[in-house]
């Protein structure tokens, strides 16, 4: 041993003698034994913490620049923070790539966690012992969702700022305490300056706060039960009798830390494309009247939320005022995120994993994967009668998936018996989940031309 690999190990024991640095690697990391069986729909859980980490650095660089001041510019019609992100773009070096990094990261961060919700989804990841894992997860959700309304008024543009107002101006419609807690949401009356700077505040510091410490939570108790698998077996009931390491389990480092550079490799090529050649995505990651200033005189032709907020408003939509208040439709749209957290008391089938489910369970979820698609669609559009009405029957297929899971998911079982071991990645059926996949998006792309 060399005197440099002595001195390492040395500084090792001193600071094991003070922190669990070489405990917290051993049980997270070199010594957590992960099923074996793994299939690419994992990749989108380390995906997601990728995105988080884009997210926090970019943010760091682009407060360097910003300036959270609503108030125009003497002899303008332009605000200090518009004007401050054109700076960003135009005279910063290399701040128009922080800028699309940082808005093409809040799109992409949305694709890969519902991709990952999707995969518990399919896999039973929600059933016990998981049932906690997931209502961290549904609480990382939540943030994520608040995060990306609170940011998405700081550019100060057209949209941004109707985009607020309409949202916040729903809580005004809450009985009794409404119209108090709208004011106090906005900081005024209206959205104005002390709305951006509130919102600019638990932008970069509250809610990443609690972010960060959500995620770790959910990290800790997934390291605490282990991971779910394809085959929905738990490893942990199979252990080497002298070693006490599950059979059909190997160490996540360095196997499926290599593995998934291989998920991050085709991840950044796609992050990059989007970058470089289209940051705007047609409208849909930067929407095109954000880049004219607010102006509080001049409503949009078309108010909408971004892509991934768009099911959830064509659910507000959907549900009719009553009595001239929309509560209701608030209440909708904050039923149809709550429910999903509880999925695992909904569903009482015996076993986890799509692939020993029974009949009624595939043809239920994909209804709800085709409601929600066209919820996204509908939403994203201006309302017709016609849009109304499909929004309506597509919100009771949403909730049907939930409310009505406790009958179709009792002794739901398929044909194939739930194996005692974890069993090798099926290539075919792999195969055929990418084909529906493709066949789900052709589809979204046919009936988003037809509405």
């Amino acid at each position: 041993m060399s005197k440099l690999q002595a001195l390492a190990g040395n500084v090792m024991n001193w600071v094991d003698d003070r922190f669990p640095a070489t405990k917290m690697y051993k049980e997270h990391l070199s010594e957590y034994y992960a099923p074996k069986n793994f299939n690419f729909w994992y990749f989108f859980g380390s995906l997601a913490l990728l995105v988080l980490v884009i997210q926090i650095v970019t943010g760091i660089f682009l407060t360097m620049n910003y300036k959270p001041d609503g108030n125009l510019i003497p002899g303008t019609n332009v605000s200090v923070a518009f004007m401050s992100v054109e700076y960003i773009m135009r005279d910063v070096a290399g701040g128009w790539l922080i800028r699309y990094m940082h808005s093409t990261g809040a799109s992409m961060f949305f694709v890969v966690v519902y991709l990952h919700m999707f995969r518990g989804l399919i896999y039973g990841s929600y059933k016990q012992p998981r049932e906690l894992i997931w209502i961290f997860g549904m609480l990382i959700f939540l943030c994520l969702m608040a995060e990306a309304f609170l940011g998405y008024l700081l550019p100060w543009g057209q949209m941004s700022f109707w985009g607020a107002q309409v949202i916040v101006n729903l809580f005004a419609s809450i009985p009794v305490i409404g119209p108090d807690l709208s004011v106090w949401i906005r900081g005024d009356f209206v959205v104005s300056d002390a709305t951006l700077n509130r919102f600019f505040a638990l932008h970069v510091i509250a809610v990443p706060l609690v972010l960060l410490a959500l995620v770790v939570a959910h990290i800790v108790a997934l390291h605490e039960v282990g991971s779910n698998n394809p085959d929905g077996v738990e490893i942990k009931k199979n252990k080497d009798p002298k070693t006490g390491i599950p059979l059909d389990g190997i160490p996540f480092h360095p196997y499926y830390t290599v593995k998934d550079i291989l998920g991050v490799a085709v991840f950044l090529v796609a992050f990059s494309y989007v970058v470089f050649f289209a940051p705007e995505m047609g409208g849909f990651f930067l929407e095109y009247p954000n880049f004219d200033p607010a102006d509080p005189l001049k409503t949009p032709a078309h108010i909408a939320p971004v892509w991934y907020f768009t099911p959830f408003y064509a659910i507000l939509r959907a549900i009719p005022s009553f009595l001239g208040t929309q509560v209701w439709g608030v209440i909708g749209m904050g039923a149809a995120v709550v429910i999903i957290a509880f999925l695992p008391w909904l569903d009482r089938s015996p076993v986890k994993s799509i692939r020993y489910r029974g009949r009624n369970f595939k043809i239920a979820l994909v209804l709800f994967i085709i409601s929600f698609i066209c919820l996204g669609i509908l939403g994203a559009k201006p309302a017709t009668n016609l849009r109304t009405i499909l929004s309506q029957v597509f919100s009771v297929i949403y909730f049907g998936f939930f409310l009505f899971m406790p009958l179709y998911t009792k002794n739901d079982v398929g044909t194939t018996p739930v194996p005692a071991r974890t069993t090798d990645t099926n290539t075919q059926r792999q195969i055929g989940f990418a084909v529906y996949a493709l066949l789900a998006v052709l589809g979204a792309f046919v009936f988003g031309k037809l509405v």
